[in-house]
């Protein structure tokens, strides 16, 4: 792999706290790149892939996302999420986190298992998030099934989540929890307010989704090992970017 190949990069932010997954509360720069092989019908970052930030797309070697990081966190961090879209479209992004590891990074990812990539078994904290009915969007179990695997022989940490709007939603989570059951697995409650700019407003309907997902989850025999989260950065934030 190329030193000199450049990612599609949309923005570099933070440091900030994780708001999912199962690193959920953990200080960490993020990283997005633009473009993605799905289309959710409730994605928060539609920007990636609509075109409608074509002209924010910034096209970074390994060494100037490294350099941009920095200029934008200092040195007040350890660990970096790269995010999309789907950054698992991306080729070389080994290249990447080598570098990061080098420099003493802990790296976390997070893709919809579409598309294996050769470099994912390198990632820290990886999380496989298929998206549920709710989203429009099918899962290829051929190719996820590949993607646990390979993740699993390779002793990687990784995780499965899945975000929940319904209860169509919540029997695609107890498929996914049934076939990879040796798998850590987090249910989240799912934010399809994306309109509203108040984060206060936000809240309590947040709220009320979460308690519907905790109170689902509690009463379900086939979930029992299982994390229930919120979109925790949403409860600060609302739907504002960048943080």
């Amino acid at each position: 792999m190329s030193a000199a190949v450049r990612f599609p990069v949309l923005e570099v932010f933070g440091p900030t706290v994780q708001g999912e997954g199962m690193v959920v509360g953990r200080k960490t720069m993020f990283i997005r790149t633009a473009g993605c092989d799905y289309r959710c019908s409730w994605c928060d970052s539609a920007f990636t892939w609509d075109g409608s930030a074509r002209d924010e797309i910034r096209l970074f070697t390994a060494a100037e996302i490294l350099d941009d990081l920095h200029r934008v966190g200092g040195d007040s961090f350890d660990h970096v999420t790269i995010s999309g879209g789907n950054p698992a479209l991306l080729k070389e992004l080994g290249v990447l986190v080598e570098l990061l590891h080098a420099e003493g990074m802990t790296v976390a990812l997070e893709t919809q298992g579409s598309r294996w990539q050769p470099w994912l078994p390198m990632i820290d904290d990886m999380t496989l998030s298929p998206k549920p009915p709710s989203s429009g969007m099918g899962t290829d179990w051929d190719v996820l099934d590949n993607i646990v695997a390979r993740l699993s022989a390779a002793g990687s940490r990784f995780c499965m989540k899945v975000v929940v709007f319904d209860e169509d939603d919540l029997c695609y989570a107890r498929e996914v929890h049934e076939r990879y059951p040796e798998v850590p697995f987090y249910l989240q409650a799912g934010n399809d307010n994306l309109t509203e700019e108040e984060p206060s407003a936000m809240l309590p309907y947040l709220v009320q989704r979460y308690e519907w997902l905790i109170n689902a989850a509690m009463g379900d025999n086939s979930l029992r090992k299982v994390h229930v989260l919120p979109q925790l950065h949403t409860w600060v934030w609302g739907n504002k970017k960048g943080v």
